[in-house]
């Protein structure tokens, strides 16, 4: 990845935890930071855990990148920090984003999770900010790990001792599962037992996410915040769906890892061709001329979204990666700044379709099928 960006990079056990550490470096404690609304839940809880206040960013409807054209003046001279989203792989407006932070001299923070391979104005995203944080999760498909990448190399000691003080000792019991876990996974697609499985988890109540996204727990959360900045507080919030995102990495993690990301050039082929594939559909948002990126999820707006999810269901096709409400209306003012401007980011969270470029072919059967019809844009029409 020094290689790919031109920058040094600090492996972490997982974005969320890059996240926290870059947070923590470079904002004060008491800090706003701009960030999109549509956005993993999680995202605003290690903001939070960093004792940081989530001020929530107008956005483009299209593709829900942020708009910094529609930030007020007033938002601008209070913040400590922006943090970008590129949501999906689609690259929110980094030049013109560092040129702001330059002027105001605050740090630019790319979240890049979704967002290997992606490029703006000629270069890779995470090679604006002052630091940039990737998942290993999602491209790469590993299921842990990513890394910090730095736009200063001498900072690098100082992060590796602020990650090193947040892990966990390495468990062989967790080295086992992790081994195991594409073994059972696949096990359980072959079967066919994933709805009987998931069907289970809620059975049990172990399931994190009942809908889109996971209890709020306000009376909780309000106590948390009395002790941020720090993790313990917030560990039942930051470690949905990943509750090793501490977890010191063992020789079969690290091993299995590098051999994922040695194979990254061809996935980021095949995720090209495939979103290339999706934006041709009449779901896509119109092109903006820029050269085919390497989308994570493509986003498809659809008028029925719930249906189309159901729809894709029935073909054993599952739609993630869905961040609705935006996360002002589903935090409300007490944890978080609401958008100036709310009706794009909400009007993109209720028909967004994520695609899996990897399987488009299919995805678009499904939805000539289902006879979905392309969402019309605000003012266009749409609700």
């Amino acid at each position: 990845m020094r290689r790919r960006l031109g920058r040094e990079c600090l492996y972490v056990p997982s974005c969320r935890l890059g996240l926290y550490v870059a947070l923590r470096h470079w904002c004060p404690p008491g800090g706003r930071v701009l960030m999109s609304p549509v956005n993993d839940d999680v995202i605003m809880f290690v903001v939070l855990a960093a004792g940081l206040r989530p001020v929530q960013a107008p956005l483009n409807a299209s593709d829900g990148s942020i708009d910094p054209a529609a930030v007020p003046e007033s938002h601008w001279r209070g913040l400590s920090a922006v943090l970008t989203t590129n949501l999906y792989g689609n690259p929110d407006p980094a030049p013109e984003l560092r040129a702001r932070c330059h002027a105001l001299g605050i740090p630019l923070i790319e979240d890049a999770a979704h967002a290997i391979g992606s490029t703006v104005a000629g270069r890779a995203v995470g090679t604006f900010g002052d630091a940039a944080v990737f998942s290993l999760s999602k491209h790469v498909g590993a299921k842990t790990g990513g890394f910090v990448a730095v736009a200063d190399p001498t900072l690098v000691p100082e992060l590796t001792a602020a990650r090193d003080a947040l892990l966990a000792p390495a468990r062989l019991t967790a080295e086992l599962a992790y081994a195991l876990r594409p073994y059972a996974e696949a096990g359980v697609r072959g079967l066919r037992l994933v709805r009987a499985a998931r069907g289970l988890l809620r059975a049990v109540g172990a399931e994190e996410r009942p809908g889109i996204r996971m209890e709020l727990r306000p009376g909780e959360l309000k106590e948390a915040l009395a002790d941020a900045p720090g993790l313990g507080g917030f560990d039942s919030w930051v470690r949905v769906d990943m509750h090793r995102y501490r977890l010191t990495p063992g020789h079969a993690r690290l091993r299995r890892t590098e051999r994922l990301l040695a194979g990254l050039d061809p996935l980021l082929d095949a995720h090209r061709a495939g979103t290339e594939r999706l934006l041709a559909t009449r779901w896509a948002a119109p092109s903006c001329g820029e050269d085919v990126q390497p989308l994570f999820r493509v986003p498809l707006l659809v008028a029925d979204r719930d249906a189309a999810v159901a729809a894709l269901a029935r073909r054993r096709i599952t739609t993630g990666y869905l961040y609705d409400p935006p996360l002002d209306v589903y935090a409300g003012d007490l944890f978080t700044d609401a958008s100036p401007r709310p009706a794009p980011a909400a009007w993109f969270a209720r028909h967004a379709l994520p695609a899996d470029p990897l399987r488009a072919r299919q995805v678009i059967a499904v939805l000539e099928e289902l006879g979905a019809q392309p969402a019309l844009p605000p003012g266009h029409g749409g609700d």
